[in-house]
């Protein structure tokens, strides 16, 4: 009998931003979009439209401070390889 329970995924910090800097730049495209196709006029727009471009800039650097976290802790592997390791670098 297969356990049952919630499903438990290991996400690191480094897939989360970046999710988030995926979906935001969607949002981004579709709120530029509206704004070129239908031209609103409503108040809240003008905080509505800024709103998906500043989190993905947000997102942004925060997937880029935590890629080169991620990347420094790792260790490069002993041997033959070194040099491979700093051309991939």
């Amino acid at each position: 009998m297969a356990e049952t329970g919630p499903l438990r995924f290991r996400v690191s910090a480094v897939q989360l931003s970046g999710r988030l800097l995926c979906w935001s730049l969607a949002a981004a495209m579709i709120t530029a979009a509206l704004d070129v196709a239908l031209d609103p006029h409503a108040r809240w727009w003008g905080a509505a439209w800024f709103l998906p471009w500043w989190l993905a800039c947000g997102a942004a650097v925060a997937w880029v401070v935590l890629r080169a976290c991620e990347k420094a802790a790792r260790r490069p592997p002993y041997g033959e390889s070194q040099g491979d390791w700093e051309q991939a670098a």
